[in-house]
């Protein structure tokens, strides 16, 4: 049976019939065993993404399956082992939604899955177009964009669909979201993406264009009786794009949309590789090996990059960011974030800036 967030179980007119796992007070102490399990490996993948610095977008697409891989074990057994349900307790139920004891499927529902092809191909889009946007966002913003994806794509399923006792699972809106996101800063990049049945690099506006295009026509002919029944809930997808795509407008600042790439919105001002280049200070030393401090290998690794590709000035923001949450003064040992001054991006010092300002 499919359930999920881009999926309306059973159809329009079909009812699920819930067991006994969709209230707390009716759990057993096997179910709270396997809930346990499932918050376990959902958040493991986010500890050692901010423990190692590699980034909330591939620990997202770990965390999904994960999970994924506890909900096939448990629908395996067929109930001849274990009884429990994680879509139940966990899926959203938009009929519920007006209680506070049954908020937390605003975001649960966003980790359960379909089946393996539902799964996959959103974590597929996940690490297809999250990971080069949280190059650019920064992690902590690009978990807000997510957020925003999957809640987004939950009110418009909630909305459309207020008296449905179906459960609804599934990150199709926050992947529709992270697209809506990238849309909304920048249209003009191109990445891998599968697109008319081909796997190669595409325009962002391209890949949006089609995708919610499909979206809209879908929704069209289930409304207007073209096509059957669908388990596909198109407008969970649009909720989500469209509020990310807000909520990015306003978290992302217009002076880092503008410089990033060749070209100034619509056009007016265009800044080459060699002047990008000319406005960056130079990375050759820093200030930890200059004091005889010898760097981690992962902050090494991070130095490394940012040499590499900091030629780009919000390659640079990120990179800096990163470095900045993975060491500290090389003065005071304290900490040190990443700051802006016309349009540049560095490192300071939180309690003197004669400490560190670099680069």
């Amino acid at each position: 049976m499919k359930n999920s967030i881009d999926k309306c179980p059973l159809g329009e007119n079909e009812v699920y019939i819930l067991d006994e796992d969709w209230r707390w007070d009716l759990l057993e102490i096997s179910d709270l065993f396997w809930i346990i399990i499932i918050l376990i490996l959902a958040f493991i993948p986010f500890f050692y993404a901010l423990k190692d610095k590699t980034g909330f977008s591939l620990g997202m697409v770990l965390s999904l399956l994960l999970v994924h891989f506890i909900q096939y074990f448990l629908s395996f057994s067929e109930k001849n082992i274990f009884s429990f349900e994680p879509i139940e307790i966990f899926g959203l139920i938009p009929a519920f939604m007006n209680e506070g004891i049954h908020f937390h499927r605003f975001v649960t529902a966003a980790w359960l899955h379909a089946d393996w092809l539902h799964v996959l191909s959103n974590i597929l889009v996940i690490a297809l177009v999250g990971v080069p946007l949280e190059q650019k966002l920064g992690s902590k913003k690009w978990l807000i964009v997510y957020s925003m994806g999957f809640i987004g794509g939950n009110l418009a399923w909630i909305f459309t669909h207020p008296n449905s006792m179906n459960p609804a699972i599934g990150a199709s809106g926050a992947a529709f979201g992270l697209l809506g996101a990238y849309m909304a800063c920048w249209p003009e990049d191109k990445i891998e993406f599968p697109l008319l049945f081909l796997i190669r690099a595409w325009p962002v506006w391209l890949i949006a264009f089609i995708r919610v295009g499909i979206e809209i026509f879908q929704i069209y002919s289930v409304q207007s009786g073209t096509s059957g029944e669908t388990n596909v809930a198109h407008m969970a997808h649009l909720g989500g794009f469209f509020l990310a795509y807000i909520s990015a407008k306003i978290i992302v600042k217009e002076s880092d949309i503008l410089a990033y790439g060749d070209n100034y919105e619509n056009g007016q001002i265009e800044i080459s590789r060699m002047n990008r280049q000319d406005m960056l200070f130079q990375l050759d030393n820093d200030p930890w090996t200059e004091h005889g401090i010898e760097l981690a290998e992962n902050v090494s690794r991070i130095m490394n990059k940012l040499r590499e590709e900091g030629d780009e000035r919000e390659t640079r923001r990120a990179w800096l960011e990163e470095l900045a949450e993975q060491t500290v003064c090389p003065i005071c040992n304290g900490e040190i974030v990443a700051d802006e001054r016309n349009n540049i991006y560095f490192l300071k010092c939180v309690k003197s800036d004669s400490h560190l300002n670099w680069p």
